[in-house]
């Protein structure tokens, strides 16, 4: 079992110099970050799916160890609202692909008007290959019923685990891995979280994914939350005797200053 910590994201200007040094070039700054996270949830996948050139650029340019978790294009959740998945589903796997052995999981986070509709949702996740992990986020409280948990299960798909002051999921565990995303906390400076709140989570997960990779991704990018959050997150993961993928430490990215 191995927790796979990082951000969504990387590309964030509030985040220089709490983590990005003033006179790096924005064009380097994947590879530092893949220097000391070694995991990020592409999230601008969602607005413009890249092509798959610069999936096999993002490969290149990052370690051995490197995992890119994806999230899905909007056109096919928010537009197509998971009708006729085949074609863009089919598009989004040919590109991710040019990963190879760095293609995380794929992320379909639903639109918060979405009520369940499961044939819809079954006919998705038949179109992926059975060897791409896929999560979903789901946003309305209609979909959160056994009848989900058990498709997600016959897919092996994961209930991505949302968390933000304003909502939360269930925490179902419904395939051989885990997703969580850490959208806001309410700990000081906003949006970051408390160091009780990291611990606790810490603690459920561990418990909960006693075997098994679980992915967790912190989008509170403002201020430079959630790169500081992510490595106490990590940390806090350690103290509870979890495998986790590599961090910086807080000192070497001078987020240790922020509070």
């Amino acid at each position: 079992m191995t927790f796979f910590v990082g951000t969504s994201g990387w590309q964030y200007d509030d985040w220089r110099p709490a983590f990005y040094p003033a006179g790096l070039a924005k064009a380097r700054w994947l590879e530092h970050y893949a220097a000391r996270f070694s995991t990020v949830e592409v999230n601008n996948a969602f607005y413009r799916l890249p092509s798959a050139s610069v999936f096999a650029a993002w490969a290149e340019r990052t370690p051995e160890d490197f995992v890119v978790a994806v999230k899905a294009s909007r056109f096919l959740t928010h537009i197509k609202r998971l009708r006729e998945p085949a074609e863009p589903v089919a598009r989004l796997v040919e590109r991710c692909r040019s990963l190879g052995d760095k293609l995380g999981p794929v992320l379909l986070q639903l639109p918060p008007n979405l009520a369940a509709d499961l044939p819809a949702l079954r006919a998705t996740l038949a179109a992926f290959p059975r060897q791409v992990r896929v999560a979903v986020e789901f946003r309305h409280a209609s979909w959160f019923s056994e009848q989900t948990a058990e498709l997600l299960g016959e897919f092996d798909a994961a209930l991505c685990q949302a968390d933000a002051p304003d909502r939360a999921t269930p925490k179902w565990r419904t395939a051989s891995f885990g997703y969580v995303r850490f959208h806001a906390g309410t700990g000081r400076p906003r949006p970051c979280y408390a160091p009780r709140a990291l611990e606790q989570w810490a603690a459920a997960l561990g418990a909960q994914y006693p075997s098994g990779d679980v992915y967790a991704y912190f989008n509170n990018d403002p201020g430079a939350c959630a790169p500081r959050d992510a490595v106490r997150f990590a940390h806090a993961l350690a103290r509870h005797h979890a495998r986790v993928t590599r961090v910086p430490s807080l000192g070497e990215t001078h987020l240790a200053t922020r509070t």
